[in-house]
């Protein structure tokens, strides 16, 4: 028989009750403090500690836990990640691995858990997506095949075909945001980049015509290729050579994911726009609308977004604004006349 010390136990409290975890991040408790049920799951817990059966998915749990791959996210990102983990390992962790090689059995009950949030939609996504980083991490460990998280529609759909950045918004948050946010917006009001190719665009994307680089979001398959118009060429002008990537922090080195997205909320809360639905990635509709205005053809746009041919249209939809779409056809039009 383990003695258990109180101490530590971890405690925590969430919606008016009270649970208990054998240790911080550990698997958790149930029946009264220090009832006889409660000591047989804390002497459960630290036996399965000691000799993890590598066939239950509370293993991968642990397993990821101790990945590189987790200590390197942000200590903000991994106190959120780590309540999740624990839920996943409380309702999953008894469940043999290779239950989650069928996934027309394991997706109804991945469904049922995560519809425990549907009253909070974008709760319930991001209760998903840290299951879909843990099933993943089988997949790399090569205990299942596929994840069958993959399919899963989310429940939060956030339409956000026309909200923008408008030059009014673009200057208001440049009046108080440092100069190291104001170069990120300019740069991507100005050539449609998603803020994690952003972040690691170097000065060598940058030729006499054009910057190209591949995107993250094709897994490098595909090249982004933005020609250097004007108005282009003045914004990397006046970004100040610091490090090999263009954009970097006011430390001149390059951004994190976390740091930037830190520091852009601050801005948007200090110029009063915290309220404002608008993302940063919304600064992609602002360059779309610039491309589409300047009568770019389909196949252009495709090739400075980075998208196929036959999808332009409904980046159009997505990105443009309807005001600036119908502007555009008139001229358009009245040019053939």
């Amino acid at each position: 028989m383990v003695r258990i010390d109180f101490k530590g136990i971890a405690k925590v409290k969430a919606k008016g009750r009270t649970y208990y975890y054998a240790w911080r991040g550990g698997p958790r408790l149930h029946g009264e403090l220090g009832s006889p049920e409660f000591i047989a799951s804390y002497n459960e817990a630290v036996e399965q500690r000691r000799t993890p059966d590598k066939n239950r998915f509370r293993f991968i749990v642990t397993d990821y836990k101790a990945s590189r791959e987790y200590k390197k996210l942000a200590e903000s990102t991994r106190g959120q990640w780590g309540k999740w983990l624990d839920r996943i390992a409380d309702y999953f962790g008894e469940l043999r691995i290779a239950q989650f090689d069928r996934p027309e059995k394991i997706r109804p009950f991945i469904r049922r858990w995560r519809n425990q949030w549907a009253d909070t939609p974008r709760t319930a996504d991001y209760a998903l997506q840290v299951l879909s980083r843990v099933i993943a991490h089988a997949v790399e460990l090569g205990k299942v095949a596929g994840n069958p998280c993959e399919g899963i529609k989310h429940l939060y759909n956030n339409d956000r075909s026309e909200i923008i950045w408008t030059d009014t918004d673009i200057a208001h948050i440049k009046k108080t945001c440092s100069a190291e946010i104001a170069n990120a917006v300019d740069l991507a009001g100005h050539t449609g980049l998603r803020l994690s190719d952003l972040l690691r665009l170097s000065w060598s994307h940058v030729g006499d015509n054009a910057i190209v680089l591949t995107t993250g979001k094709s897994r490098h398959r595909r090249e982004a290729i933005i020609p250097l118009y004007g108005a282009l060429r003045d914004v990397i002008a006046r970004i100040p050579k610091r490090a090999t990537t263009i954009l970097t922090s006011s430390r001149r080195r390059p951004w994190t994911a976390d740091g930037f997205g830190s520091s852009f909320n601050k801005a948007k809360i200090d110029a009063k726009l915290s309220e404002r639905d608008l993302h940063f990635n919304d600064l992609r509709g602002t360059a779309a609308t610039k491309f589409y205005i300047a009568d770019l053809s389909i196949r252009q746009i495709a090739e400075i977004l980075a998208w196929e041919e036959e999808s332009v249209e409904k980046i159009i939809r997505r990105y443009v604004r309807r005001d600036a779409a119908i502007k555009a056809m008139i001229r358009k039009l009245e040019a053939k006349e």
